[in-house]
């Protein structure tokens, strides 16, 4: 089974199913998918984390790069910016998800990197039209880039992506030719031409010549990390998530909390789950970052007396929080499953959007804006140092019970994600919900201090509720919040549950 929020991309990854491979290949097949099919939230210059359960056990993959040596706070501020940039070279740092592919195909695949991009290859060759949401975000993302995007470095992009001025719009056919000979390229050498060949190289090329520091050593350098999951129980499950840098902890904190608190009413339930994710934030916003330099390890922000303090702040009104004191004492989601028993939770991004509106000419390679989210506070732990990684907002979540694998889920979009993983175990675990409903689900966006939005068709009774106890409720029709999430459980009998978010184009396909 393949769960992803494009059609074709679920359908590439079933194809190497089919053709012998297994749910890690699947993954790889369906990721490089999503870079041609869904570029308005990644791309070959993307990063990427997952959760594969394979030889029976949990491993972790941490595919985020970090800072070039040469991105400084001074080269920053020099450039003449006071925060972090959202566009242009002060904002990429390295891209991981293709060292990803590389490493999850190594590790644990049957048929190759090259096996599995294939199907990416031809989607790009041959074009595909564009569905609805894909239109939608391409043409929101075009409108804003024309404002912003005013320098000869971003010229490629409106070549590549609304050539002569035009956007394609849903049913459009677009092709991606550069895309796809950077892909026959890494197919051809197992992913070293990224990072260690002529795709460096033309990288590197167009950094020099546009005012960029990424350099030849900064790419050849790089390596994706195998890390430790870490979870915490809840219900009767455990709920897993990757360690800092990413976000996932704050999903893990936010559980912990609510597992200790009554059952009481679903309004009851959702203003708690709101209350538990700002102290959740508050925490990640104050410690997280690259876990070298984070004051304390991440396990410690888990820790009983801390979680049970943080806890019994949650009252029965909306509270602004802040950070606690533990011592002493734009993304795509996909999930994969095979008759073997392996799993694949996998996130890719390029954070905003297309990412940082930089394209390397002739490459299809849209790098993302990963160092946005670095601070330029010297004393924080997430500020930006040359070689460390940003705090990171994509999150990969998987659900075991009694050591054993009960499947993958996700919910991609910014700081919605652990809100979104939060919601639909929720809905899961406590309302008995199946996967497609779970997602179904109408969900709440925390935004800041009290401001929370709810879909439209979040129940009348919850949002008055909501209201009463303190929480500034507004109703939001946009598309795009409240995140895309997709879900496999394979139950005891081995047969696969999926779904797949109705806020997307996706699709759960099957063989």
């Amino acid at each position: 089974m393949v769960a992803t929020s494009q059609p074709l991309a679920a359908q590439a990854g079933l194809e190497v199913l089919q053709q012998g491979g297994n749910a890690i290949d699947a993954a790889v097949a369906t990721a490089a998918a999503l870079t041609v099919v869904e570029p308005t939230s990644n791309g070959l210059g993307s990063d990427a984390f997952a959760l594969i359960w394979a030889e029976g056990k949990l491993h972790g993959l941490n595919a985020s790069g970090p800072a070039p040596q040469g991105l400084t706070p001074d080269w920053i501020r020099d450039h003449g910016y006071e925060a972090m940039p959202a566009f242009g070279w002060g904002a990429v740092t390295i891209p991981g998800a293709p060292a990803a592919w590389q490493a999850m195909s190594r590790r644990f695949g049957r048929v190759g990197l090259a096996g599995s991009l294939g199907p990416a290859i031809r989607l790009a060759e041959t074009g595909y039209p564009l569905s609805p949401t894909l239109a939608h975000f391409w043409k929101r993302a075009y409108e804003r880039y024309r404002e912003v995007l005013k320098g000869p470095e971003y010229q490629e992009w409106f070549r590549v992506f609304a050539p002569g001025g035009n956007v394609p719009e849903a049913g459009d056919l677009f092709y991606a030719p550069d895309h796809a000979a950077t892909l026959h390229r890494l197919a051809e050498t197992e992913g070293e031409a990224y990072y260690r060949g002529e795709i460096a190289e033309h990288i590197v090329q167009f950094s020099l010549a546009t005012g960029g520091v990424m350099s030849l050593e900064d790419l050849a350098s790089y390596q994706p990390e195998w890390v430790e999951p870490l979870s915490v129980p809840y219900r009767g499950y455990d709920v897993w998530e990757l360690p800092p840098n990413g976000q996932g902890f704050i999903a893990l904190m936010a559980l912990k909390m609510l597992d200790g608190l009554p059952y009481g009413s679903e309004e009851e339930q959702i203003h708690q789950q709101i209350e538990a994710l700002k102290l959740g934030f508050a925490d990640a916003f104050q410690y997280f970052a690259d876990p070298r330099f984070m004051p304390w390890p991440p396990e410690t922000l888990l820790q009983g007396d801390y979680i049970r303090r943080r806890a019994q702040l949650i009252g029965e009104h909306a509270e602004v929080r802040s950070a606690g004191q533990p011592v002493p004492g734009g993304t795509v989601y996909l999930c994969t499953a095979d008759t073997q028993g392996n799993m694949v939770s996998f996130i890719q991004s390029n954070y905003a959007g297309f990412g940082s509106g930089l394209v390397v000419p002739g490459t299809g390679i849209a790098l993302q804006n990963r160092g946005k989210l670095f601070s330029l506070d010297r004393g924080h732990p997430n500020s930006l140092e040359p070689g460390k990684r940003p705090f990171h907002t994509i999150i990969p979540g998987f659900l075991t019970q009694a050591g054993k694998p009960v499947g993958p889920f996700g919910v991609m979009g910014g700081f919605m994600q652990p809100q979104g993983h939060v919601q639909v175990i929720a809905n899961v675990l406590d309302r008995a919900m199946n996967p497609q409903a779970a997602l179904d689900a109408p969900r709440f966006y925390w935004e800041s201090g009290n401001r929370v939005r709810v879909e439209a068709h979040m129940p009348e009774q919850v949002i008055k509720e909501l209201r009463r106890r303190g929480h500034e409720v507004e109703i939001e029709t946009g598309l795009g919040l409240f995140g895309r999430g997709q879900i496999i459980w394979r139950r005891e009998n081995g047969v696969l549950m999926g779904g797949t978010d109705p806020r997307a184009d996706g699709e759960v396909a099957a063989w």
